[in-house]
């Protein structure tokens, strides 16, 4: 077996030993760590120096019919799926670290660890899969039990209503989804499910324009439900505050990237002229994100809430690098997708244990209790920073990269993309006001009479949060780390559409 296989199947196999009476928190942490290094061996292993080509691939060819697409259980990497694969494989190993044992879960221990598992295991197939038909299974294979997870383990007496609400809302999504899949296969030839394959049938002989534009919009639809994109915004902050936290971690994190992924990967591949003729369209739906649900957030009362309200607006930013249409602008959208993922998950992290600790998220049921839990209160003042793009973290040296790229092109006169670039900058403005709100609000202040002082974070819970916090630094000091292997994947992508 590749490493790849092993990494995707690892999770998958290790579900089935919990399901079967392994140990359920030791397999979940072992298996997670295991893909952990082996993902940073596929790093090491990674080629800069490469093109933009897939590397490490491994094909298993599994149905050939006449009149039917090949079929083969296929993965590889570039350097966009390598970047998601090190998000993935980060935030799986902080979830399961900040997971309750087994003993303080009330029931289902084992189905908790494998849904955990299960979650991350379709996570690292959709990236890493090289072939349409497990690109979108591998995905739909996450999204089952994050509606069991959210229905049986949430938080809040509606939970079991979130839980169908988010079923309904990600079905309806990738229905969608599959619809504009099928159109796009079926539109170039209808031989393969290979995504490089189908890519090279769309530069040979590419749809028509009309076929373009209704395949393009119909993958925007579909993936721009599962990223939450507006107005398709609303199933994700309830959501995000009903699931148990590292379900918020791993769906935030890790799997809304999957619908920016898809748009990367395959939608501007096959469709470039469907793109160029919604642009405006785009333009108009990121600044939805970026400026209306950034005002949403501000008037949100309890931390989760905002959280989750806060992670629709970031992906505004992202849809602002992938329409800027050049190499800064995309790999600033690739690197936001990983300061993102790694930022929202030590945010939720943090709010889940508040939550176990106080019993509320209310702001104004909270406050002063940086005096409490000074560890918590210092990490937590960093992961705001993060999220608000401040210096010296990921998200920082992602958004100016995103920023320049949108505005690039203005000495020949303002178009639309710049305009928006100009609105969007407000959103730096609003995302300072609500994260230093939340701040303020839990942390400064007289504390509460009804508040109780827990103990500040041990190291079970500080660990993950290092961890997340860790990559967050490194990455915004050195965003070279993740850029050496963006930028020739971005490149490719650009040379493809045109």
């Amino acid at each position: 077996m590749s490493i790849l296989e092993i990494i995707v199947f690892l999770p998958l196999l290790a579900a089935l030993a919990i399901g079967m009476g392994a140990p359920a928190r030791f397999t979940a942490l072992s298996t997670s760590m295991l893909v952990l290094i082996m993902s940073l061996v596929s790093a090491i292993q990674f080629s800069t120096s490469i093109e933009g080509t897939l590397q490490m691939v491994s094909t298993r060819p599994l149905l050939e019919l006449a009149g039917f697409p090949s079929l083969s259980l296929s993965f590889g990497l570039d350097g966009i799926s390598l970047v998601m694969l090190l998000l993935s494989a980060i935030v799986m190993v902080a979830a399961v670290l900040v997971s309750p044992k087994e003993a303080e879960l009330e029931r289902h221990p084992r189905l908790y660890y494998l849904s955990l598992l299960l979650i991350g295991g379709g996570a690292l197939g959709a990236f890493c899969s090289t072939d349409l038909f497990f690109l979108y299974a591998f995905h739909e294979l996450a999204l089952i039990p994050t509606f069991l997870m959210i229905g049986i383990f949430g938080a809040g007496s509606d939970r079991l209503k979130t839980a169908w609400t988010i079923t309904i809302y990600l079905g309806v999504g990738s229905l969608v989804l599959l619809v504009g899949l099928i159109l796009a296969v079926s539109g170039l030839g209808g031989s393969t499910f290979n995504i490089e394959e189908l890519t090279a049938l769309a530069i040979e002989n590419p749809m028509t324009s009309q076929m373009q534009n209704w395949v393009f919009f119909l993958l925007l639809v579909g993936f721009g439900i599962l990223v939450s994109l507006f107005p398709f915004h609303s199933w994700a902050a309830p959501a995000y505050a009903a699931a148990p936290t590292p379900v918020a971690m791993l769906h935030a994190g890790v799997l809304k990237k999957f619908g920016l992924y898809g748009i990367i990967r395959v939608a501007l591949p096959f469709a470039p002229s469907g793109a160029e003729s919604l642009l405006n369209v785009i333009l108009f739906l990121l600044l939805g994100n970026i400026i209306y649900i950034g005002l949403v957030t501000i008037a949100q009362k309890s931390l989760d809430r905002m959280l989750g309200y806060s992670s629709v607006m970031h992906m505004g930013y992202i849809f602002l690098g992938l329409a800027a249409g050049n190499e800064l602008g995309m790999s600033g959208a690739v690197l936001l997708m990983f300061a993102h993922g790694i930022s929202i998950a030590l945010l939720f992290a943090m709010s889940g244990w508040l939550r176990e600790k106080y019993g509320t998220l209310a702001f104004d049921k909270l406050g002063g209790i940086g005096k409490q839990v000074p560890k918590l209160t210092l990490i937590f003042g960093f992961a705001a920073f993060a999220s608000a793009g401040l210096p010296g973290f990921a998200n920082f040296a992602a958004e100016v990269e995103v920023f320049i790229g949108a505005f690039a092109g203005a000495e020949d006169g303002f178009g639309w993309i710049q305009w928006a670039t100009i609105i969007s900058l407000w959103g730096v403005v609003i995302s300072a006001v609500y994260m230093l709100r939340a701040y303020r609000s839990i942390f400064m202040g007289p504390i509460p009479k009804k508040v109780e002082a827990p103990d500040d974070v041990g190291w079970g819970t500080r660990l993950p949060l290092l961890i997340l916090l860790a990559a967050l630094m490194a990455v915004g000091f050195v965003p070279e780390i993740l850029n050496q292997y963006i930028r020739p994947a971005v490149v490719m992508i650009l040379t493809t559409i045109g």
